[in-house]
């Protein structure tokens, strides 16, 4: 059964991390188009953000950064309903996503460090990135989020943290980052969603980014489907679930 969703997103706000390219600046694109008022996080003053989109100078791994933004989104609003927590990296060895739940398809082509030789620089960074930043983007803008029914987190994750995948193949802090991710959403949904919070992780699939790299089998319009998909639903929608080409799929 389809979700219920919103046909537009007029007089909505939303907030989107890492919006400056890739997956981000569409789901950012996708979501003014449909009406929205979106602010568009770049931790740059130098990147360009979407045409019709509000900049917001916002690194994910400053508290500062987080409490300006939001604390400024209220100012000029007075309401936020859509956060997209999208901003992420992956250092060392490929991170590839198969567009199928198939085990086979998720560890194929995969290389990198295992957690013995992975730099403790890269774990840090990567769940300052990853994770920390997110939960700190909540920290921050659930209250707002709660002020009306309905507010959507939307939490750009991977098939590569599914606890019901083979963990194998490298990239364990890139890995081990997206798994907290999920663990985020349903943290989420468990606290916030009777006070009507829609807490949502999805897996854009294998993408054609500076991430994904050139041979990913998926266009940017494809990964960035199914978040904008999950900032559209309405109130009652499903939540606390992870996602894939708008179907529910394993944690």
């Amino acid at each position: 059964m389809e979700p219920d969703r919103y046909d537009d997103l007029d007089g909505q706000v939303a907030l989107v991390t890492g919006a400056n390219r890739g997956i981000g600046r569409q789901i950012a694109e996708n979501l003014r188009d449909r009406g929205a008022t979106v602010y568009a996080g770049s931790r740059s003053v130098t990147n360009e953000t979407p045409e019709g989109t509000e900049r917001v100078l916002l690194d994910v791994t400053q508290e500062g950064d987080i409490e300006e933004v939001v604390d400024g989104i209220f100012a000029d609003q007075s309401r936020l309903d859509i956060l997209v927590n999208n901003a992420g990296i992956a250092e060392g060895g490929d991170v590839r996503e198969s567009d199928t739940d198939s085990r086979a398809n998720q560890n194929a082509t995969r290389s990198g460090d295992d957690i013995v030789a992975e730099p403790t620089e890269r774990i840090d960074r990567t769940l300052g990135v990853n994770l920390r930043g997110p939960m700190l983007l909540c920290k921050h803008a659930v209250p707002l989020l709660l002020q009306s029914d309905g507010g959507r987190v939307v939490n750009v994750s991977s098939g590569m943290g599914a606890l019901g995948e083979e963990q194998s193949g490298g990239s364990p802090a890139y890995r081990i980052s997206k798994t907290g991710l999920n663990g985020l959403t349903a943290y989420l949904d468990g606290q916030y969603g009777d006070d009507g919070l829609i807490a949502n992780s999805v897996c854009p699939g294998w993408v054609r980014t500076d991430m994904g790299g050139e041979e990913a089998n998926r266009p940017v319009e494809k990964g960035a489907e199914t978040p904008t998909w999950l900032a559209t639903f309405k109130p009652g929608a499903p939540a606390g679930k992870f996602w894939r080409d708008k179907e529910v799929i394993d944690w």
